[in-house]
């Protein structure tokens, strides 16, 4: 019975989770409203009616915010798991190549959609602030990582194209996928939405299967 209650969060702990939640709410909300460098911490400690110390004990300064938002974006409904953690489940659950490519082209269209204005913002903000622009040369080198784990998959499943190393599968994977493709092709040339779902799909089938 004990033992039980000891798993059970306190009311404490569910309190801290919703204020936590407020908090990305509200910062969400206000750097893809008026953009990173306009949106303050006391902006954000307005909005979601919290003291600003509150922000930086809960998650920290606002790079680590904006790393947070981020991950809520990507991920939407699936949330509070972490991106890599949610394709590596699906990955997983794959069991052949064309499940694995399906895989991937879904995820690539889905997170590209979803984090087509936070990705902007990012952007804008790592002009003007280097340690943003440095944390997001080190998110870009984890999802090159995280794509490696993707092409070892394939490799298991035999449904890698001779010749072609994990390494280079996994760039593939990078650059097809990339948010700056997607912000190209579809907002900037003008694409559908299905043309790009087809051109990845095409694409990762030709260089890696």
């Amino acid at each position: 019975m004990s033992s039980l209650a000891e798993s059970r969060p306190s009311r404490r702990d569910m309190q801290s989770a919703v204020t936590r939640d407020d908090i990305i709410t509200a910062a969400t909300h206000l750097m893809l409203d008026g953009g990173y460098i306009q949106t303050s911490i006391s902006a954000i400690a307005r909005e979601a009616n919290v003291a600003v110390q509150t922000i930086y004990n809960s998650i920290g300064n606002k790079a680590e915010l904006l790393s947070v938002v981020l991950d809520r974006i990507a991920v939407g409904p699936e949330a509070p798991a972490l991106e890599p953690d949610v394709l590596r489940f699906r990955v997983a659950q794959a069991r052949t190549t064309s499940q694995v490519i399906t895989v991937m082209t879904d995820w690539f269209v889905e997170v590209n959609q979803r984090t087509a204005r936070i990705n902007q913002v990012i952007g804008q903000a790592a002009s003007v602030d280097p340690d943003i622009a440095e944390w997001d040369e080190r998110r870009s080198a984890r999802r090159l990582h995280n794509y490696g784990e993707a092409a070892s998959t394939l490799r298991s499943l035999h449904g890698l194209r001779s010749g072609l190393t994990d390494h280079e599968a996994a760039a593939a994977l990078w650059s097809i996928g990339h948010p700056e493709v997607y912000r190209s092709l579809v907002n900037n040339i003008g694409w559908s939405v299905g043309a790009y779902r087809n051109w990845v799909r095409t694409s990762l089938t030709a260089l890696l299967a």
